[in-house]
């Protein structure tokens, strides 16, 4: 046996303490991830196979706690990595430079409230798509949206103008350093709760309706829209569980299905999925036992097409929800400021005191009058010594000083007139189509396991209603304040420049300023402006009927009542010189409470709704109650720190039937230990097809000229359908070696188990097999190693091994239990192929 078949990729000392996951190899690119701990918080890197560090980033969100990485799962695209904490949560992280990309809400269900649990593992399973068999290609392109719903109907509308997103600033340190050369904290997302909490899939801006931004600004490449987008994440599940007994699934790894229950008081250490079919097999926390059968789990909404329709509808609500809430804080900041800038409402007010100070200081007014003093040189031309006094002189009076006033005003008040009338009527009449579609699946009864109540969807319409009222109504407001203003500005010019001026007033230019307009802007909008009640105040209640709209608009019976009435009657179309403006200065109109209290109301709609998924989760089979505690008898060793690992593929005889291998390691009895090979076939439910076991029995030794040498099994890992991995270290020489092992050319032998099968523990079965072998029922057989080379470290303790099998990506890395040291092998490569591979 060769002790140098595998060609060492990289030998790599890490500057600190780190852990290797088992799932931390990409499966389909040389890249591997590495958990740090330092501070008491983990981070993680991403490595080449090569042994270059492309990236480490901190993992920890909250300062207050301690975060620790629990689980590494990669997106079928190979573009995201999913990472499991404790404190429990999960977090989607961009393979280039590690940035998060979305945090996950972990939505307990009750039987988790109250309690403390924690996130033990993630999977992230892609599914089997079929291909086409119709000849007749799809040339209208629909992309799976059914003609005449919400989103067929968003796609012929105009796209609305892409924002800015800030929830991830770039910083100096990211524009400036060198790829790979720096560490960095995650950004704190600004975007808020009620967003964050929200079940969506992954963004999409142009299903609802949004522009999408594009890198380098709206220049493309040529033959950009010819690339073929990479759909390997749609209609793939996340799976999260925790130590409780439950599955936290994500669709598309975004959009959560809820908590599948799967045994109380136990974690899963294995997962399978086929289709719409889960094999769970939970270990038992109180039981310290692993059941041998799997828990047989459907989740028939899977498969439905109505679980992504109602996913689509809540993402694309989420898009615009948060797309007008932004718009709306960009007017309340161009309008009464924020931290970083000043609003442009503050300087009306600012220059009426400024002028009031100067009464009051220079010419000893004891109650300044500056509106009475301004009100009568608009209507006599005559300015009182203060006011003359102040708008000869002063800064707040310079030319510089009124055009940055000017200027300042206008911009917001057409961003204000802009923003409502281009951006947030028609994202809201968007929202208000899809609340439609919604309001109609409330109810029909194939969505009942959504629980979509009507009348909370209703009050969601009308809150969407009356927000598309307002906007168009602060257009309106906002376009007749831009006219008072900019007849308020060409007065102020104009009595600025007669004050200023030493000529005759006779020779002076006439006025060209609207006296009416310049008062009303005096009024009502130098000091106190009708633009601030959109900003301010409690949510609006008003009804149609209280803006002057006649009779009840949503009943149609009402409206062609009126419509024959009118016909008949045609003085009631007659012009009406007599109409009064209806007053409805005491109607709330904050804008913003409004979009937050809509956008609280669909988060609790859709957040219901996404639960009903696992609302369909079905048991087929599977134990009816966790396995009996497995009492160690051979030895004083703990059944967990031996190497327990599985490999579920399906039959290719039988498209139902499954087949499970398993590696288990028993403890030592004298001098001897062993691995246990077992091989169950099982079906989808128990009663089609009973579950069978076949096993055969490794002694951990290696045959060496002629002799057994024996070995003590450090780690093992399957590798592919042929082989799997182990890394021993020979008893009588601490030099430690990796080495593949073929299970697929073992001689099984079946045996039947007593008792019933359902309430057997895997670790039952391992002591099954070490009963029978003392007995003589079974024999055993030396490892038989296919290549094996010797490890450069790990000359002494525990080692922690992780795999990559898949075709063109054969490789296995070993960390010593310092954490210290890494070895990279490709188990594909020769010795002599090292040199080509490292150039």
């Amino acid at each position: 046996m060769d002790g140098n078949s595998f060609a060492p990729l990289a030998f790599i000392h890490l500057p600190s303490p780190a852990r290797l996951l088992r799932s931390a190899w990409c499966p389909d690119k040389d890249l591997l991830v590495i958990v740090t701990r330092l501070g008491g918080n983990d981070r993680i890197s991403l490595w080449k196979m090569q042994g270059s560090k492309k990236w480490e980033v901190d993992v920890e969100l909250d300062s207050s706690s301690r975060d620790e990485v629990t689980g590494i799962g990669w997106s079928p695209d190979g573009q995201t990595i999913a990472i499991t904490h404790d404190p429990p949560k999960v977090t989607l992280h961009s393979i280039q430079d590690g940035r998060l990309e979305r945090t996950l809400t972990i939505s307990p269900p009750l039987t988790l409230l109250g309690r403390t649990y924690h996130l033990t593992d993630v999977w992230w399973f892609q599914e089997r798509k079929q291909e086409a068999t119709s000849s007749i290609p799809d040339i209208f392109k629909r992309g799976d949206i059914i003609t005449g719903s919400a989103h067929s109907i968003l796609r012929g509308q105009p796209l609305l103008d892409h924002l800015q997103d800030e929830s991830q600033p770039l910083t100096a340190t990211d524009l400036f350093a060198f790829q790979g050369s720096h560490s960095r904290m995650l950004a704190k997302s600004s975007i808020p709760e009620v967003i964050l909490c929200w079940p969506t899939l992954p963004p999409d801006p142009l299903s609802a309706s949004i522009k999408q931004s594009k890198l380098g600004g709206d220049q493309t490449r040529p033959g950009e829209e010819l690339d073929e987008m990479d759909d390997s994440n749609v209609n793939s599940v996340l799976v999260a569980s925790d130590d409780l007994g439950h599955l936290h699934c994500y669709l598309d790894g975004s959009y959560p299905l809820g908590a599948v229950v799967v045994g109380f008081d136990s974690s899963t250490t294995s997962l399978y999925k086929e289709k719409d079919i889960f094999f769970v097999h939970p270990r038992s926390s109180a039981a310290q036992a692993t059941c041998l059968p799997p828990v047989v789990i459907q989740l028939p909404q899977l498969r439905q097409r109505i679980l992504r329709d109602v996913a689509r509808v809540s993402s694309s609500v989420r898009q615009l929800t948060w797309y007008v809430m932004r718009v709306v804080k960009d007017m309340r900041e161009a309008w009464f400021g924020s931290d970083a800038q000043h609003g442009a409402r503050e300087l009306g007010p600012k220059w009426v005191r400024a002028l009031e100070e100067r009464q009051k200081d220079q010419f000893g007014v004891d109650e300044p009058h500056a509106m009475l003093d301004l009100t009568c040189l608009l209507t006599t031309g005559r300015a009182s010594e203060s006011l003359s006094d102040y708008l000869g002189s002063g800064e707040q009076m310079s030319e510089r000083a009124i055009q940055k006033w000017e200027s300042t005003m206008v911009d917001a008040l057409i961003k204000l007139r802009d923003c409502s009338e281009k951006r947030v009527a028609p994202a809201c009449q968007r929202l208000h189509l899809l609340l439609e579609e919604v309001h109609g699946w409330s109810q029909l009864s194939q969505y009942a396991l959504f629980r979509i109540k009507t009348r909370d969807v209703a009050a969601s319409l009308e809150l969407t209603e009356r927000a598309i009222v307002m906007a168009s109504w602060l257009t309106a407001t906002a376009r007749r304040e831009l006219t008072h203003f900019k007849e308020f500005m060409s007065w102020l010019k104009y009595e600025t420049s007669r004050a200023n001026s030493s000529t005759e007033a006779h020779t002076q230019p006439p006025p060209k300023h609207d006296m009416l307009e310049v008062n009303d802007y005096l009024m009502s909008g130098l000091v106190v402006s009708p633009i601030d009640k959109w900003f301010m105040g409690p949510v609006p209640r008003f009804s149609p009927q209280d803006i002057g709209v006649l009779g009840d608009q949503h009943d149609l019976t009402t409206v062609l009542q009126r419509a024959r009435s009118v016909l008949k009657d045609r003085e009631q179309i007659a012009w009406q010189s007599d109409a009064r403006q209806k007053d409805l200065s005491h109607l709330d109109r904050n804008l913003d409470s409004l979009i937050q209290e809509l956008a609280t109301r669909c988060q609790r709609i859709f957040g219901e709704a996404a639960n009903g998924a696992a609302r369909s989760a079905v048991v087929l089979s599977g134990p009816t109650y966790p396995p009996l505690r497995v009492k160690n008898t051979w030895s004083s060793e703990d059944p967990r720190d031996l190497p327990l690992r599985d490999r579920t593929v399906q039959s290719s005889d039988q498209p139902d039937a499954f087949q499970q291998y398993l590696v288990m390691q028993t403890p030592r009895v004298g001098e001897r230990s062993y691995l246990c090979l077992a091989r169950l076939e099982h079906a989808r439910v128990a009663a089609a097809a009973p579950l069978q076991v076949s096993v055969a029995v490794l002694e951990s030794c290696v045959m060496q000229d002629d002799s057994k040498m024996p070995v003590d099994v450090l780690n093992a890992e399957f590798f592919d359908d042929k082989n799997f991995i182990v890394v021993y270290r020979p008893r009588e020489v601490g030099q430690a070696l990796i080495a593949t092992v073929s299970y697929s050319d073992l001689s099984y032998e079946t045996i039947q188990l007593q008792g019933y099968v359902n309430d057997l523990a895997r670790e039952g079965l391992n002591m099954e097999v070490m009963q029978r072998l003392s007995d003589g029922q079974l024999s055993s057989v030396p490892m038989p190693i296919v290549q094996a080379r010797t490890l450069a470290g790990c000359k002494e303790g525990k080692v922690t091994l992780a795999v990559n099998g898949r075709v063109g990506r054969r490789v296995a890395c070993v960390l010593d239990e310092a954490g210290m040291s890494l070895e990279i092998f490709d188990m594909e490569g020769e010795e002599d192929e090292t040199d080509e591979l490292g150039q």
